[in-house]
Parts: C-alpha cells; sequence; structure tokens
C-alpha cells in the first residue's frame, strides 16, 4: 500500500469548504465525512480533511490560528502541466479563493502559483520538468 497524506484543516464553514474543494476538481468522500469533518480526494494517495473548529479542537489542545492573518504551513500540490496549474488556480479564484497570494515562480524548469481556500489556507501548485530540474543549479 502506497503511503497516503491527510492534510487536517479548520474551516468556520464546512458546507461552504466543501462546496470550494469540489469546484476545483476534488471529491467529497462520504465514507469518512459526516456534519463535523468531510473528506475531500485529490488523488489515491492525497487528502485533505475539513474539520469544523469544534472537530479540530478534539485532537489538540493548542488554540487554531485565523489562517488569514496567520500562516503555519503551505500545502503543495502538483500538476502534470504549466496549464494545469493555471487551470487550478483559475478555477479556486472562480470558486471564492484568494488567486496568487504568494509570487508566482518560473524557473523555466518549474512552474508554480497559489491559492488560498476561503479559510485562508494556501496551497501551492507546481509543475515541475523532472528530467530539467536534474540539470538546474543547486539553490
Amino acid at each position: 500500500m502506497p503511503r497516503m497524506i491527510f492534510v487536517n484543516l479548520p474551516v468556520t464553514d464546512l458546507p461552504r469548504a466543501v462546496a470550494f474543494y469540489e469546484a476545483i476538481g476534488a471529491r467529497k468522500n462520504p465514507q469518512f465525512s459526516d456534519d463535523t469533518a468531510a473528506c475531500i480526494v485529490f488523488s489515491d494517495t492525497i487528502h485533505a480533511m475539513l474539520l469544523t473548529h469544534a472537530k479540530f479542537a478534539q485532537f489538540t489542545s493548542k488554540p487554531i490560528i485565523d489562517a488569514h492573518g496567520s500562516c503555519e504551513v503551505m500545502n503543495a500540490l502538483s500538476a502534470d502541466s504549466r496549464e494545469e496549474v493555471d487551470d487550478l488556480v483559475g478555477r479556486a479564484g472562480a470558486a471564492g479563493g484568494v488567486k496568487d497570494p504568494t509570487p508566482t515562480q518560473d524557473l523555466g524548469f518549474m512552474y508554480g502559483r497559489s491559492f488560498e481556500d476561503p479559510d485562508g489556507h494556501i496551497w501551492e501548485v507546481f509543475w515541475m520538468n523532472m528530467e530539467a530540474a536534474g540539470q538546474a543549479p543547486a539553490a
């Protein structure tokens, strides 16, 4: 079985958050969803668990930050092409997210843009030419 990742995100409005992620092409897995949480599937190995604040607080004693004003993590999601990067960020903006809260990166062999979901969580979407990346100078 391949290793999987489940990114847990606190959300203020679960139905709105689910609608946003479905609008950008993810799908809800009803098997692991209820009125306090929704499992959002990007691929067979990448999932986001959207949790109401009350549900999220069951897993940590730390305060939940307002991701609109603070940043604890940026999630990165790969794409198959530069066009797919632009399409996904465009769909995020059309669905109520914020397009490009961080600068676009175009290194030739790698291209990336970003969006914020309605709760302020930052997602970076990137495409990389792996063959060309091997030829790039070390950072």
